[in-house]
């Protein structure tokens, strides 16, 4: 494997998804084994099933925070955050709402589908909230029903969240795309917006799928192993 020197470019940007958590023990949604195979979406997570039984959604979402507590970043996690504390610009993008990355050290992130880490009040907006259990299920403000600031099914994507994340991936020269198939939109037109800046676009991924023809290189290896000698 060769290295890669990040003093050659100007703007990194990593798209993570559920295989750079599924690394660190953490459960995927979709897939074989996922939570999707053991629970069904309608009743956990969509909007209609919060107004049905908001109390079951959130301790529902208790469940998955709890289990996401007893998992570690991993190596892969650790080498990200490493570079972006000696690098100018670094900028991680992410479809995964456990918050690794900043449990790692990653201060730049932004992600596309939500934290569970954060609760939305429809009146008062959003707040963070750490732990396995809600600090409470009500606004403290207006006794509105506290949502987890999650993109559900059935949901848009935030707008804002959205350009953020296209601006940094048309800027940046070296793109890195860990643990997802990219296979939906806007997802996969990640890529393409990454090479019309002229980057350098490289997926890690065990596995091949449909999108890996659009990057310029592939390492058919674990994010964990991968990413702490690449960027030695």
């Amino acid at each position: 494997m060769e290295k890669i020197d990040p003093r050659k470019y100007g703007h990194i940007v990593f798209f993570t998804g559920a295989g750079m958590s599924a690394e660190s023990g953490v459960p995927t949604y979709r897939g074989r084994g996922g939570v999707w195979s053991h629970y069904r979406w309608e009743e956990f997570a969509c909007q209609e099933a919060f107004d049905g039984d908001p109390e079951k959604v959130l301790k529902f979402h208790e469940l998955r925070r709890a289990a996401v507590l007893a998992c570690q970043p991993h190596a892969g996690h650790a080498a990200i955050a490493a570079l972006e504390k000696r690098h100018p610009r670094v900028t991680v993008v992410t479809q995964n709402i456990d918050g690794m990355h900043q449990r790692a050290g990653s201060v730049q992130v932004i992600e596309l589908h939500g934290s569970l880490w954060r609760v939305r009040c429809q009146q008062d907006g959003v707040a963070e909230d750490i732990g396995e259990k809600y600090r409470s299920y009500r606004c403290a403000s207006c006794g509105n029903w506290l949502r987890p600031d999650i993109v559900w099914f059935g949901d848009m994507l935030d707008q804002g969240v959205m350009a953020a994340a296209v601006a940094a991936i048309r800027s940046c020269d070296l793109f890195v795309s860990i643990g997802t198939s990219g296979v939906v939109y806007p997802a996969a037109g990640f890529p393409s917006f990454a090479k019309g800046n002229g980057a350098r676009c490289l997926e890690i991924n065990p596995e091949a799928n449909e999108m890996s023809s659009l990057y310029d290189e592939a390492l058919r290896a674990p994010a964990g192993e991968v990413l702490p000698e690449l960027f030695s």
